[in-house]
């Protein structure tokens, strides 16, 4: 079945820029796959959304790879996570593909399966780089890599710079921006917060913790 998705996958991406992630692209990369249309149409039972997730989901499935394979033991743990977004992007062969995508999820009825695949992306590159929280932390990290991912994609969409010059200026700062968000969390100003939210969240685990795994987490009071 993975390998019919990936037939029917690639027969779609010539159409995408003209036809967006529709059924009609669906259909059509079906015909030209020259697959059994019962079976593909079970392979993707969300339709053309989970066409739309399929691509999305190759592109992580590729930078992992990438970034297992690259040394990042000099970098900064910053400069990781830059270079793990830029290598997401970076993977993208038509921006169009991606437009189109970012136009499907904005639809109301699909912006859940939209965020979930940026959190998706966010959890494999924090995973990837050897991320090991198992409480609030896990949550908190993806949260703010998810926001910084999804500003920089969009900046990215409409970037005509030289090799996207700007949108890694553009991904820079924001990694900043965060970063002095972690340096006032450490403040001591910020310690009564701190200590507030960690009684607050103190049950919170990360899913891999949880007894149950049809749930993306768990609260326990043990």
């Amino acid at each position: 079945m993975e390998q019919l998705r990936q037939q029917v996958l690639k027969a779609a991406l010539p159409h995408v820029p003209f036809d967006g992630w529709s059924e009609t692209t669906l259909n059509m990369a079906i015909s030209d796959a020259g697959v059994d249309e019962t079976l593909a149409k079970a392979a993707f039972p969300g339709g053309a959304v989970d066409l739309a997730l399929a691509y999305h989901q190759a592109g992580d499935a590729q930078m992992v790879e990438r970034l297992a394979a690259a040394d990042l033991s000099e970098m900064r743990f910053r400069d990781r996570i830059a270079f793990a977004i830029r290598t997401r992007l970076e993977l993208v062969e038509d921006k169009e593909l991606v437009r189109r995508g970012t136009t499907l999820f904005s639809l109301p009825q699909n912006a859940g399966k939209g965020a979930g695949a940026i959190w998706g992306t966010c959890d494999k590159i924090w995973t990837t780089l050897g991320d090991t929280s198992d409480d609030a932390n896990w949550y908190s990290k993806r949260a703010t890599l998810s926001a910084v991912y999804s500003a920089v994609v969009l900046y990215w969409l409409g970037d005509d710079s030289q090799d996207n010059a700007a949108s890694w200026e553009f991904l820079d700062r924001r990694i900043d921006n965060v970063m002095q968000f972690e340096k006032l969390k450490a403040s001591t100003a910020f310690k009564p917060v701190k200590a507030l939210t960690g009684r607050l969240f103190a049950g919170v685990k990360a899913p891999d913790q949880c007894r149950r795994t049809d749930l993306p987490g768990q609260i326990t009071t043990e």
